[in-house]
């Protein structure tokens, strides 16, 4: 098993908000910025370094990868507003609305007919706000 060169916190930061901002979009990482408070402050810095400067910086997936696997995820936890954003970031990493799709159909199978149903619903609302259907 070979393993990546360990990489400071700084550099994860730097890689992190970066990967962050092409995932995510500018409007998205703008407003977790100025939403942070002190209180948040560690909790973002957190994400920023670990989800995103970690995680999806590996080069063992693509980042088309990473959001298929990442909408699963949100749907088998119901975390709608996540999937919300994370339905946008994956057309941003290059899904299509078919891709996306039938990413949906597989949760229905593997994480639950309702959850599925739900995750519909928000995914063509997201969808629809960026005038994709």
């Amino acid at each position: 098993m070979s393993r990546r060169p360990e990489r400071g916190d700084d550099v994860r930061r730097h890689d992190g908000a970066a990967v962050r901002r092409q995932v995510l979009g500018d409007e998205h990482v703008d407003s977790a910025i100025v939403g942070t408070t002190p209180f948040t402050a560690d909790f973002q810095d957190l994400i920023t370094r670990y989800a995103w400067g970690e995680i999806w910086n590996r080069p063992g997936l693509d980042r088309r990868s990473r959001s298929m696997i990442t909408l699963t995820a949100l749907v088998a936890g119901g975390h709608w507003d996540e999937l919300a954003m994370h339905v946008r970031a994956a057309v941003r990493n290059g899904l299509s609305v078919d891709e996306i799709k039938e990413v949906l159909l597989q949760t229905a199978i593997y994480c639950s007919v309702p959850s599925a149903n739900r995750a519909f619903k928000v995914a063509q609302q997201a969808l629809a706000d960026e005038g994709l259907v």
